[in-house]
C-alpha cells in the first residue's frame, strides 16, 4: 500500500493541468495513467485530425503554445506530444501503465485499486475527460451483419472502410469532419442530422474562437445560465481545424455531394427510419447562429473590425426523405459520430446520478475529498476545452487544499 495526499487519474491535459497546479502549492501527488501519456489522442483519433481551436489556445498552466504557426490548428499526435513536452517540463510525477480498477472509501480518505497495487490517498482527482466511451445507440444493434460500423474512436481513414456508400450519424463537430473526408475520397457520403451549433471558421476578420473568447461567451460560469442541464448537453461547435480556414457546415457538405438526412429513429426491413425533422432542425441552428454573430456585431463594429455580409445565409435542404433503403443506397459501413458517454464502472463511491454522470457543483461531487476536472460545463462554458481546464484547475486546487488542511487528511 503506497500513501500520498492527492491521486489524480488520468494523465490527459486536465489531469496534467491540476497536477501543475498542485506541484506548485507543493501538494504530494501522483498522476495514474493507463496507457501513456495523452493516449486518447495517440490511440482514439482520425489520421487527419486537427484540433478545432487555433494554436495560439492551447493554454495550459504554466505553459503556451510558442510556435510558428499561432493562427494554424495542431494535429492530434503533434498535440499528443505538446502534452508529453508539457509533463516533461513541469516534472509531472506520471505512472503510465497503470489502469485504476476500484475507487472506494478507505480507513484515510480512499483506496484506489490498480492492475499495480493500491495508494491510499486524503483526496482523488477524476481526471479521465469529457470524450470517455463513444455513445452508440440501440439503433446500432438492428442493422444487417453485413454493414460494418465504427466509430470515431476506431475510424482511421476513409481506405479502412469496406467499399460502398458511408452513412455517417451524428453532424457535430466530428460528424461533419468525417463526412468531408470520406465524400472528397469518391464516397458517397449519408448524413443523419440532428441538433448541431452552426459557426464559421472567420468572421469579421478573425477566427471565430477569438470572438467567442471577446465576447466573454466562453467564460460564463454555471451560475449565469438559465438551464445549466441544457447547456451542457449543447452539440459540440460544427467547425473544422482545416489548414486552409475554411469553414465546413451543412451547406459545404451538400454544394460536395454528400447527401443530407434528418435524424436516424430506427431500423426494419433494410430499411433506415428517418425522421422528418431536418429543415427543423437546420433552422434551429440558423437562428441560434444568427443570435451569436448580432452578439458578435456590437463588439466588432466598436473595434471597427469590417462587416462581412453574407455569413449567415441561410442553407436550403429541401425536402428530406423519410427512409433509406440501405441496400439500395449501396451502405457499406455507419460511423457513430454520435458524441460520448462517461464510463465509471470502476469509482465505488456513491456520488453518480440517475443519467450515470458524476453528481457535483463545479467539481466538487458530495464525497469529501472527491474532484473531477475537466466535465463540460464544469465551471464555465469553456471547461471541457483545452484553453478552459487551466483555470478550473486553479480553482479546484484551493478546494483540494482547503479539504487536505482538515486534520488528519494529508497523508504521511
Amino acid at each position: 500500500m503506497q500513501r500520498i495526499s492527492v491521486v489524480v487519474i488520468g494523465a490527459g491535459q486536465a489531469g496534467l493541468a491540476i497536477s501543475h497546479c498542485l506541484a506548485g502549492r507543493g501538494v504530494p501527488h501522483v498522476v495514474l495513467e493507463r496507457g501513456r501519456i495523452a493516449e486518447r489522442w495517440r490511440s482514439e483519433r482520425w489520421d487527419s485530425l486537427r484540433l478545432l481551436t487555433p494554436n495560439w489556445m492551447t493554454r495550459l498552466p504554466g505553459w503556451s503554445y510558442r510556435g510558428a504557426e499561432p493562427d494554424g490548428f495542431m494535429a492530434s499526435g503533434d498535440f499528443a506530444g505538446y502534452l508529453d513536452a508539457y509533463a516533461g517540463a513541469t516534472d509531472a510525477p506520471v505512472e503510465c501503465g497503470v489502469t485504476v480498477q476500484a475507487v472506494r472509501f478507505g480507513r484515510r480518505g480512499y483506496r484506489v485499486e490498480t492492475n499495480r497495487g493500491t495508494w491510499e490517498a486524503a483526496a482523488v482527482v477524476i481526471a479521465t475527460g469529457y470524450c470517455d466511451r463513444p455513445a452508440i445507440p440501440d439503433l446500432a444493434q438492428a442493422l444487417p451483419a453485413g454493414i460494418r460500423q465504427v466509430t470515431p474512436s476506431d475510424y482511421r481513414n476513409p481506405a479502412e472502410l469496406p467499399a460502398g456508400g458511408v452513412l455517417v450519424v451524428g453532424a457535430s463537430a466530428t460528424g461533419v469532419q468525417l463526412a468531408e473526408e470520406i465524400q472528397r475520397a469518391g464516397r458517397q457520403v449519408h448524413l443523419s442530422v440532428g441538433r448541431h451549433t452552426r459557426l464559421p471558421r472567420h468572421y469579421r476578420g478573425r477566427d471565430i474562437w477569438c470572438w467567442l473568447e471577446r465576447t466573454g461567451l466562453l467564460d460564463e460560469r454555471t451560475t449565469e445560465v438559465s438551464d445549466l442541464a441544457r447547456a451542457r448537453q449543447q452539440p459540440s461547435f460544427q467547425l473544422v481545424g482545416r489548414p486552409d480556414g475554411g469553414t465546413t457546415d451543412l451547406g459545404t457538405l451538400q454544394a460536395a455531394g454528400v447527401r443530407l438526412l434528418g435524424r436516424a429513429t430506427g431500423h426494419s426491413g433494410g430499411v433506415l427510419h428517418l425522421q422528418d425533422d431536418l429543415e427543423e432542425t437546420v433552422e434551429g441552428a440558423q437562428r441560434a447562429l444568427e443570435r451569436l454573430l448580432a452578439r458578435i456585431d456590437g463588439l466588432a463594429d466598436q473595434a471597427g473590425a469590417s462587416p462581412e455580409p453574407g455569413v449567415a445565409h441561410r442553407i436550403r435542404v429541401g425536402t428530406a426523405p423519410t427512409s433509406l433503403d440501405l441496400d439500395a443506397a449501396g451502405i457499406g459501413s455507419v460511423v457513430w459520430a454520435t458524441g460520448f458517454r462517461r464510463d465509471y464502472g470502476w469509482l465505488q463511491v456513491p456520488v453518480l446520478g440517475t443519467d450515470g454522470e458524476i453528481v457535483h457543483q463545479g467539481g466538487i461531487t458530495p464525497a469529501p475529498g472527491l474532484f473531477a476536472l475537466g466535465l463540460r460545463f464544469m465551471r464555465r462554458r469553456r471547461s471541457s476545452f483545452i484553453d478552459g481546464v487551466g483555470q478550473d484547475a486553479r480553482e479546484l486546487t484551493e478546494a483540494i487544499l482547503d479539504h487536505l488542511t482538515l486534520p488528519s487528511r494529508v497523508a504521511a
